[in-house]
């Protein structure tokens, strides 16, 4: 079974900026080892084809969805 690299949209980035917009949240079943906190999407499925790993972006949860758990 091919690794998975979790990653999500950075939250202060616009569009249009020249900053890495992506980081990297998990690494399950993959020998990998990031040191950098953020990358661009290139970045990101060139690591993915090298070591085979499949890419899953996080989609984002609404406000509610984490405050109900808390209660």
């Amino acid at each position: 079974m091919p690794g998975k690299i979790f990653y999500r949209e950075r939250r202060n980035v616009q569009d249009g900026e020249k900053k890495p917009r992506f980081r990297v949240v998990a690494v399950l079943d993959c020998n990998l080892k990031v040191y950098s906190d953020h990358l661009r999407l290139s970045e990101l499925t060139h690591l993915a084809e090298e070591t085979g790993a499949e890419l899953v972006h996080l989609r984002k949860g609404s406000k509610q969805e984490g405050t109900s758990e808390q209660q």
